[in-house]
């Protein structure tokens, strides 16, 4: 196990950890906005205004239209969640992995870690099972339960590296908008909430005492230890 500097402490008392200092601005992903993958996305896309307006007007579904739907539900659950900062929790927006994997959202606090993913269901009528979310009308379920058990995996493996103690990132998956949620096999390690249910993670405690906290944060903000997530 590597030695770490000894946590210094402000005027005010309170323990901050001396790897943060120097983190170089461009792997800090403390000041990642909620989607600020998707922000790049659209603003990298090449296709006008007059393409999307004609791709609609033939009937297809531009992947920008998806985008935004995407980034108006992480920006919807991200503002919930950084909400409960003031309880103690922290949050990290947008972290990226191998393979172009996004985690929209980590969530760091007294009662754990959470991988949140927000998936746009407005207005559907869903059915949850053991690892996919059907839509009624769908033909094929989409695996959003597989697929974010899987970003927690990898989460909890690069954060218990980094920091040299097991750390647990356990997975939520948010249905923003649905009409109703119904399950056939609920997942039993996977948390399946409405966008109403956001706050209640910050009433969840005993988990991580503060000094976890701060480091666990220290450790996922920094862009590079992601890399071999």
């Amino acid at each position: 196990m590597r030695e770490r500097p000894e946590a210094k402490r402000s005027a005010n008392g309170k323990a901050y950890d001396p790897e943060r200092l120097f983190l170089p601005p461009d792997d800090d992903l403390a000041p990642n906005r909620p989607g600020e993958t998707l922000r790049a996305r659209l603003e990298a896309s090449r296709t006008g205004r007059v393409g999307l307006v004609l791709a609609r007007l033939l009937g297809r579904r531009p992947v920008e239209d998806a985008w935004r739907r995407e980034l108006a539900v992480q920006q919807l659950v991200g503002s919930a969640l950084e909400m409960l900062t003031a309880g103690g929790w922290e949050v990290v927006h947008s972290i990226v992995l191998p393979g172009d994997d996004v985690i929209p959202h980590l969530l760091i606090g007294p009662g754990g870690v959470f991988c949140v993913a927000p998936e746009p269901a407005h207005g559907a009528r869903l059915t949850v099972d053991d690892t996919a979310v059907r839509y009624a009308g769908e033909r094929h379920p989409r695996p959003y339960v597989r697929r974010i058990r899987h970003s927690a995996a990898r989460s909890s493996l690069v954060l218990s590296r980094g920091c040299d103690f097991p750390v647990r990132a356990r997975p939520v998956l948010v249905l923003v908008g649905a009409a109703e949620v119904g399950t056939t096999e609920p997942p039993a390690d996977v948390r399946v909430l409405r966008e109403r249910d956001v706050p209640g993670l910050g009433r969840l405690g005993g988990v991580l005492r503060p000094e976890r906290v701060d480091r666990i944060h220290t450790v996922a903000r920094n862009r590079r230890v992601w890399l071999r997530a």
